[in-house]
């Protein structure tokens, strides 16, 4: 009986430990994903201000973009760090002295499939105003085409496609890429969370 207990035992650390290193290797791959994808843009538009030296286009765009915007980068840098944090949590996880519940596990994990849906959820919304309002743009110009180049009289508002709106829509679709890379790998944590179901310590 004593050796069948510690084969049971070793299988059920085996498992646990299993667990803490899928958290380790799972939040530095989207820890790393996610700042290299974040940083991809941010390099564009440095290399836009060098030859331009402004990062604004000559379209205005819509201030619930500029929001939206503004929202899903801080829920990107949310999910770079909430990633980070998960490197720590596997290190706990395999210390027996400092695993945490079950259900704190899972609430992590799920505070980050929340936070990724919600990227996801934002980044969708500004690519479809974007995309709509430069739409726009191209239906009320000549079917011709629009030209690259063009200058504008004094008065007159300027209101062309540039680089600049290429740009913006490049670096939501590198966001939307990293977020749903996020949400994949926080799918595949969840799932291995459940495996583990019964073998942590129980919440006081």
């Amino acid at each position: 009986m004593s050796i069948l207990k510690n084969i049971v035992d070793g299988l059920h650390g085996s498992k646990i430990e299993g667990l803490a290193r899928t958290f380790t290797r799972l939040g530095w791959s989207g820890f790393w994903l996610q700042l290299l994808l974040g940083s991809i843009p941010v390099v564009l538009m440095f290399y836009v201000f060098v030859f331009s030296g402004s990062l604004s286009g000559p379209r205005n765009g819509l201030p619930i973009v500029e929001f939206l915007s503004t929202a899903n980068l801080l829920v990107l840098l949310f999910t770079i760090v909430w990633f980070y944090r998960y490197v720590g949590l596997g290190k706990r996880i395999a210390d027996p002295q400092t695993r945490p519940s079950e259900s704190a596990v899972i609430a992590t994990v799920w505070t980050g499939l929340v936070a990724s849906s919600l990227g996801i959820l934002f980044a969708m919304l500004v690519m479809l105003l974007d995309v709509a309002q430069l739409l726009f743009y191209f239906l009320s110009a000549p079917q011709a085409g629009i030209p690259t180049l063009q200058t504008t009289t004094v008065g007159t508002t300027a209101s062309w496609v540039s680089a600049v709106d290429l740009l913006s829509l490049m670096a939501l679709l590198l966001t939307l890429a990293a977020e749903v890379i996020t949400l994949v790998l926080g799918l595949w944590l969840m799932f291995r969370t459940s495996q583990c179901a019964g073998e942590f310590p129980e919440s006081v």
